[in-house]
């Protein structure tokens, strides 16, 4: 006979071996391939990063990363349903099934990371919180700033960020918080507020849809570190690998030269890295659930980091953000992704 030590022991073990079984039964891989689509939660309407443009077709570097991710599982970059999200409901969106992702200007953090739950699979965009003003205020620089009205988004590290630097300057503001970025650039324009503080990438989207963008000026300190990343939720690392690697092979092929135009071409390329990358030497998208050439399906359809960048916030955007840090690790940037190997 067994004591109740014994049972108890077994019982958990019983326990954990459901939940082991029903988390594998519910993985996210298996959900979207039953589904037919990536559920990818974007912005509220960000340029350059996720919104819709005039025919209603989501466009930016955020939305790049959801077609990817189905470029990778589907074949088919065109896969996605895009979840607009605020900032404030993003977590529990993500949290509770309704988007398999977060692909949404959203900062790497501490707490996100080991509190809420979330697994962070990369960084796309390596950002800091600055600030914005009207040109006829005359300023120069954001230690001129105590006292002012600033308009905030809500649900963001920038409330913390921007609290902290105003206490360390000895400085004193008036917080005007808003839901969503749509609203708050709307209480900039309206007058509620001297400045706009964001993320500068975000600033700069926000800038171009004013209706006078060159009356207002990004001032030149960045006060924070603000690297933002595509987000899933913790327990299932399949689905992080996918999401993780899907990143990583868009910053690779941009390293060794592959873009849209040319990876057919590169399908015949002696370079062991590139065959690598492209399926044709080992299957690397097996220990994913993927197939062999789901990286060569993400550059087809979707493009390399550098393409991706170029053409949504970059000098060929109207944004024309600067590379800068976000350039490769080899052009004097941080952008690095491991090999695939």
């Amino acid at each position: 006979m067994l004591n109740n030590n014994k049972r108890l022991l077994l019982a958990s073990a019983g326990v954990l071996a459901f939940t082991a079984s029903s988390m594998l039964q519910a993985s996210t891989l298996e959900e979207t391939r039953d589904r037919g689509t990536v559920q990818c939660g974007v912005s509220d309407g960000l340029p350059g990063f996720s919104a819709p443009d005039d025919a209603g077709e989501w466009q930016g570097l955020d939305v790049d990363v959801c077609r990817a991710v189905a470029a990778a599982v589907f074949g088919d970059a065109e896969a996605v349903r895009f979840v607009s999200l605020n900032a404030v409901e993003r977590f529990t969106a993500l949290q509770s099934g309704e988007a398999d992702l977060l692909s949404r200007n959203t900062t790497w953090t501490t707490t996100r990371d080991t509190t809420l739950g979330l697994n962070f699979t990369g960084v796309t965009f390596y950002d800091g919180i600055g600030f914005m003003v009207h040109r006829d205020l005359g300023l120069t620089s954001a230690k001129e700033l105590s006292g002012a009205a600033i308009c905030i988004q809500s649900g963001t590290t920038t409330e913390l960020n921007v609290a902290d630097y105003f206490r360390a300057n000895d400085m004193t503001f008036d917080p005007i918080v808003f839901d969503t970025s749509e609203q708050t650039v709307g209480g900039y324009e309206a007058g509620r507020c001297d400045v706009l503080t964001s993320d500068t990438s975000q600033l700069a989207a926000l800038r171009i849809q004013l209706a006078e963008p060159d009356a207002s000026m990004i001032l030149p300190e960045i006060i924070s570190k603000e690297p933002l990343g595509p987000v899933v939720r913790q327990g299932d690392d399949e689905w992080f690998n996918v999401v993780k690697w899907t990143l990583f092979a868009m910053i690779n092929a941009e390293e060794m030269g592959i873009t849209r135009d040319n990876v057919d071409e590169m399908l015949a390329s002696e370079d062991p890295d590139i065959a690598r990358l492209l399926g044709q030497d080992g299957n690397y998208g097996e220990g994913m659930g993927l197939s062999a050439d789901w990286a060569y399906n993400i550059i087809k359809l979707v493009g390399n980091y550098g393409e991706s960048f170029d053409r949504n916030v970059g000098m060929g955007s109207p944004l024309e953000i600067e590379r800068g840090i976000n350039a490769l690790w080899t052009e004097g940037g941080i952008q690095y992704a491991p090999p695939i190997r």
